[in-house]
């Protein structure tokens, strides 16, 4: 049960990893303009504010691994930062997109889980 709990971790944290570099780095590019479905124009006024945005995404994702690198001892740091992630996603689903609480929160709702469990 363990390895599959950090494995998940694993999951969140790469994507958190991958948001960073879509939120910092490839918002005004094709891909992020298609990932986020918006035009150039809204990307180029709101990059400062997403640039913010992948910065915490990668707080997370740096408190993931670091849960991960304690091991069976990092099983506080996991819960709290999977805490995070998923009352992120749930506040993202409410006020951006639905799609956010099946990318964010669920996966981050089952490694909780699996965490908890595997403690």
């Amino acid at each position: 049960m363990s390895l599959i709990a950090d494995l998940i971790v694993a999951l969140v944290a790469a994507l958190h990893g991958y948001f960073l570099v879509l939120e910092m780095f490839l918002w005004t590019r094709p891909i992020g303009l298609r990932t986020f479905r918006q035009t150039h124009e809204k990307a180029m006024a709101s990059r400062v504010l997403a640039a913010n945005q992948g910065l915490y995404n990668g707080f997370l994702a740096a408190g993931l691994f670091w849960g991960l690198m304690q091991g069976a001892e990092g099983w506080d740091v996991k819960l709290f930062f999977l805490g995070c992630v998923i009352v992120a996603g749930v506040f993202g689903a409410l006020t951006v997109n639905r799609r956010i609480l099946f990318v964010q929160a669920l996966p981050a709702a089952v490694g909780f889980v699996l965490v908890w469990l595997a403690g």
